[in-house]
């Protein structure tokens, strides 16, 4: 490459990074590479005769338990506080990391719980898929169960105001599974997505327990307008309810009744009542015979 190219790129990029928001005036975002890590961590915590490579003999299992707690506390901490001292510039380093260390402290402390909600999500997708043989074919196989455990994860970090990370792992779990589901929402227990592929959960929905839904399901907004930003968009699933392939429910005002049946591809925009069947009505098939050849 001349030197007369090389320059004139090298300005017109400098030019453009004059755009960026803040470039070089606050500490840079962590890298997903390190928010991955962690997810992993995580997940090895969680389910560690799963996604851990290390066996866990009951003579030193606290010993492996005890240090993989200790890692992911030093890296989630370090993570976290990049993203704050990111988002808040104007904070000083030691309030930085003293909020980093306190949400990291917290989180180790809840998860036994968020153990204990996954457990039952894997039970709710046994007990609702003939498919699934056991437990263990659902925590390594299934995309749903992937996505709704990075999501449970995702969304405590979204509930303490941790900006960035939680929406940087809720897209990773989406690239994988092809499950988009917005740290924001609130998901009760188990929870089974079934299949999974194209299944779309907006940030202010409201999910509650033992609701089973399908792939290509999207629970989403009637407007993605900004002037929306922080108002409730998207629609509320009671308990036990089934939404099948496909449909669309959209809305902050839509309520979907306890134990309501959604059919597959329907689209909705208005409430629908408790242990409501909704069906769409069969197309009309136009059966057409070949064509008789000429003579």
């Amino acid at each position: 490459m001349d030197e007369q190219r090389l320059d004139r790129v090298v300005d017109q990029l400098m030019a453009s990074y004059d755009e960026d928001r803040r470039l070089g005036e606050v500490p840079g975002l962590p890298p997903q590479e390190a928010i991955v890590a962690v997810i992993e961590q995580m997940r090895r915590l969680l389910f560690p005769g799963y996604y851990a490579a290390d066996t866990l003999p009951a003579a030193s299992r606290r010993y492996r338990v005890g240090t993989w707690i200790c890692q992911l506390y030093t890296d989630l901490a370090r993570i976290l506080a990049r993203a704050i001292a990111h988002a808040e510039p104007a904070a000083g380093p030691d309030a930085v990391r003293k909020r980093a260390r306190d949400i990291t402290g917290r989180f180790i402390d809840g998860l036994p719980g968020v153990r204990a909600c996954l457990r039952q999500d894997a039970e709710a997708a046994l007990e609702g898929d003939p498919a699934a043989r056991n437990i263990e074919e659902v925590v390594l196989t299934y995309p749903g169960f992937e996505a709704i455990t990075v999501h449970r994860i995702a969304h405590w970090l979204h509930d303490e105001r941790v900006p960035y990370v939680p929406r940087a792992m809720s897209e990773w779990a989406h690239a994988r599974t092809g499950i988009d589901i917005h740290p924001g929402a609130r998901i009760g227990r188990r929870f089974f997505i079934d299949h999974g592929t194209g299944v779309v959960i907006g940030e202010t929905t409201d999910i509650g327990d033992d609701v089973k839904i399908y792939q290509g399901v999207t629970l989403g907004a009637l407007s993605v307008s900004r002037s929306l930003a922080g108002a409730k968009r998207h629609p509320t699933i009671e308990d036990r309810v089934v939404i099948y392939a496909g449909a669309t429910v959209l809305g902050g005002q839509t309520v979907i009744g306890r134990g309501a049946v959604i059919g597959g591809n329907v689209w909705l925009t208005t409430s629908v009542a408790p242990a409501t069947t909704v069906i769409e009505s069969p197309p009309t098939l136009d059966f057409r015979e070949p064509a008789t050849p000429a003579d």
